[in-house]
């Protein structure tokens, strides 16, 4: 049934419940944590996704649930997001201050090498298309915080702590 509706009517709605939602856990949580990861293949390309509800390509990851650590969330959010498969464990990069989401998100980034994908992910309600890049080949509306992080891990930019 929903997807017999029009694309715009379900992204429309889809970005009022994201909204509600960060809205709900500002309210009702001292702070909101996330997850992202840098996820590299074995020929050392990038996975990144395009959502539903946001413009441009982005890392994969999300917010952590209640009873979560951060490596759990981020395992459930690669599996979510790209049918991905840690097969070491991740490495910590950096703890982020987004304040671009709100005056209390915080994310923790993680480089996760030789990811290993199940299948390649179907799109669906979140996740319009999802996929492997080359480092020098990625899309042109790859976000800026994003192309930010790829260059502080090649070390072309100095490490930030704002998302």
């Amino acid at each position: 049934m929903e997807q017999d509706r029009p694309a715009e009517l379900r992204n429309w709605r889809i970005r009022l419940l994201t909204r509600f939602a960060h809205v709900y856990f500002a309210l009702s949580r001292g702070m909101t944590l996330g997850v992202r990861a840098a996820c590299f293949d074995g020929e050392g390309r990038i996975f990144l996704v395009r959502h539903s509800y946001l413009p441009g390509w982005h890392l994969p990851g999300g917010g952590l649930d209640r009873h979560e650590t951060a490596v759990e969330g981020l395992a459930r959010e690669l599996r979510e997001e790209g049918n991905l498969e840690l097969t070491s464990p991740p490495l910590l990069v950096q703890v982020y201050y987004n304040r671009g989401t709100s005056k209390r998100d915080h994310v923790i980034f993680f480089r996760c090498d030789n990811v290993r994908q199940q299948q390649p992910k179907v799109p669906d309600l979140e996740i319009a298309a999802a996929g492997f890049f080359a480092l020098d080949e990625l899309p042109a509306d790859t976000t800026p915080a994003t192309r930010r992080r790829i260059a502080e891990l090649a070390g072309t930019e100095e490490q930030d702590t704002f998302w």
